[in-house]
């Protein structure tokens, strides 16, 4: 488990990464009372938030964006294992410095957020939706950093202010709260039926009958949620694990490509550089 701090402007910026072997428990609180926004990479760890004899459970956090207030009395625990590991950015600022903020974050905090600035209880939920490619992409970006030194921060630092920006440019634009609960589950079903059959997805008529949601409102329903369509969002899934797979050196670009469901090296190199800019040959 790693847990780094680091402070940009009068942001707080918690980065969390954990990969074990066997079921781990890991709890944290924050010793000031805190308005954040976190966001979850790869591994779709469970969350439970606990304040009182209040709590609050999420079991498909990949992906996940999610506001919130919170003081000192809530309990953030994350339930890490082989399966789910944790990749979690926090951004945080607390309601004395937003107003210090630059480019007038600040401003858009209490326009957007303002249940957070002005919270009723010790926990307080802000909006939450599922990050679009473009944020999922720096996400992944910033815990597979290739540089060093000055240059790894003012990476860092440029790419945290593209994902605040994105965050509130999604949130101007949120319209997931038409989508009803129970059809967000089926939503997450449906994805998590893509994820686990990357190399072979099923149809959408085969993933309707599954979750129980007819195709239209299935291809309607997930692009407004997800931010893409189905097999837009499927490609990007492989094309990102293909990447991890080469990056570390776990397959050649042959083998990555068979993995992920592609017969054609040439399709897949194709996809592959329209995604990320480059082949997946130049991978140091």
């Amino acid at each position: 488990m790693t847990r780094d701090i680091i402070e940009i402007n009068d942001f707080t910026i918690l980065v969390e990464e954990a990969k074990v072997n066997e079921l781990t428990i890991d709890s944290c609180f924050f010793d000031e009372p805190i308005i954040a926004v976190a966001f979850y990479g790869s591994g779709n760890v469970d969350l439970t938030v606990t304040y009182g004899d209040k709590q609050k459970k999420f079991t498909h956090t990949k992906g996940l964006t999610l506001s919130f207030y919170a003081d000192q009395k809530v309990e953030f625990i994350h339930s890490v294992s082989s399966s789910k590991p944790l990749e979690c950015i926090v951004i945080a600022t607390t309601a004395n410095t937003i107003d210090n903020l630059p480019n007038h974050e600040g401003e858009l905090f209490g326009e957007m957020l303002n249940e957070l600035v002005n919270p009723s209880d010790h926990y307080v939920e802000g909006p939450s939706f599922i990050m679009t490619p473009e944020m999922q992409s720096i996400i992944d970006s910033l815990f597979n950093i290739q540089y060093e030194g000055k240059t790894k921060m003012m990476f860092f630092r440029s790419q945290i202010t593209a994902l605040i920006s994105h965050f509130f440019g999604q949130l101007a634009n949120l319209h997931t709260e038409k989508i009803k609960t129970p059809e967000r589950e089926k939503l997450y079903l449906a994805k998590e039926i893509l994820l686990n059959n990357l190399d072979n997805p099923p149809s959408l008529n085969e993933i309707s009958k599954q979750i129980g949601l007819n195709t239209f409102k299935l291809k309607k329903d997930f692009k407004a949620f997800f931010g893409v369509p189905v097999f837009k969002y499927l490609q990007n899934e492989r094309l990102t694990l293909a990447h991890k797979m080469i990056r570390n050196e776990e397959s050649t670009v042959q083998e990555a490509a068979w993995h992920v469901g592609y017969d054609s090296l040439s399709s897949f190199s194709n996809a592959f550089e329209k995604k990320f800019g480059y082949r997946p040959s130049q991978i140091k």
